[in-house]
């Protein structure tokens, strides 16, 4: 009646089944786990020169420097279901041309079985902080925060925004030094 083939299709059809319900139930298990933890971010220094832009018309732009401070333990946020935590520090700004701006400037993977305590200091930018103009200059709220994605092993990833950040002004006057 049935052959070989047929028995193996309905074998292999209902495996399949029965692990993509295994996997939706692992997915649910975690799903509506609140993943924001306390963040501490601290400026220690703030640098803002005016440099020439190579990359559109020839004109000057706005170059910040940022030296930061950030603590946080991140082992709440790790269970069965985190592989690795994708985290990352963000500016955000307005300026006379752009309602939002949004700039990273230093990310990290943590990856399942490091070190989940975050304790940097003295931490440059890892990324150029161009503005597209003269909009950092004097500007009196730059939003700096630290968020995360987080990789599952199986299920959505979330964007998560840290439950800390910090605000700063940028320096009036561009810096003549050569270093930073």
């Amino acid at each position: 009646m049935n052959t070989v083939l047929s028995r193996a299709n309905s074998l292999f059809a209902f495996s399949l089944s029965v692990m993509a319900a295994l996997t939706f139930g692992c997915f649910v298990t975690t799903a509506f786990k609140d993943r924001r933890v306390p963040v501490d971010i601290h400026v220690s220094k703030v640098m803002l020169k005016n440099v020439d832009d190579f990359t559109g018309p020839r004109e000057r732009s706005d170059l910040g420097f940022i030296t930061f401070d950030i603590s946080a333990d991140l082992e709440p946020i790790f269970d069965w279901n985190v592989k690795q935590l994708f985290l990352y520090l963000s500016a955000e700004y307005a300026t006379k041309s752009n309602s939002l701006n949004q700039v990273v400037l230093w990310d990290r993977i943590i990856l399942r079985g490091e070190n989940t305590k975050l304790n940097l200091r003295d931490m440059k930018s890892k990324y150029f902080f161009f503005d597209d103009g003269n909009g950092l200059r004097a500007n009196k709220n730059i939003t700096l925060t630290l968020s995360w994605n987080v990789v599952p092993n199986a299920g959505i990833l979330p964007l998560v925004a840290g439950s800390g950040h910090i605000s700063l002004p940028f320096p009036e006057k561009y810096e003549a030094t050569k270093s930073y």
